[in-house]
């Protein structure tokens, strides 16, 4: 799967119907965005199974001001409907393979607990 481009209007709709969804914050005049944007692409069709979102903050500035977008690009992680990992900068490709594997290796029965206070 390829990534997806994410407004306002759809990005809780993904969060909440997937079980897990990477979010990239980022601007077309950003360097470190458009370096870290074919790393993200990349990983998305090595992962079929999870969403890839791109959040473009200029034209939806209010998402990410909703969200506490502060630096980009920024990345989230949300796993069952949960936010799992949010952090600013450019990962390398190891470093996101990475995080894959560890919000994979994370007990949904967890993360309902977390849901559930």
């Amino acid at each position: 799967m390829s990534t997806v481009a994410l407004t306002a209007d759809t990005l809780k709709d993904q969060i909440e119907q997937n079980d897990i969804v990477l979010v990239d914050f980022w601007a077309a005049w950003c360097g470190p965005c458009r370096m870290f944007g074919p790393v993200f692409e990349k990983a998305s069709e090595q992962h079929p199974d999870i969403v890839f979102g791109k959040v473009d903050t200029e034209a939806e500035q209010e998402l990410a001001a909703a969200a506490r977008i502060t630096s980009i690009p920024t990345l989230m992680a949300f796993r069952d409907g949960v936010l799992v990992f949010s952090q600013p900068g450019a990962l390398p490709a190891r470093d996101l393979e990475n995080l894959i594997g560890q919000i994979r290796a994370i007990d949904p029965a967890e993360l309902a607990a977390a849901k559930a206070r």
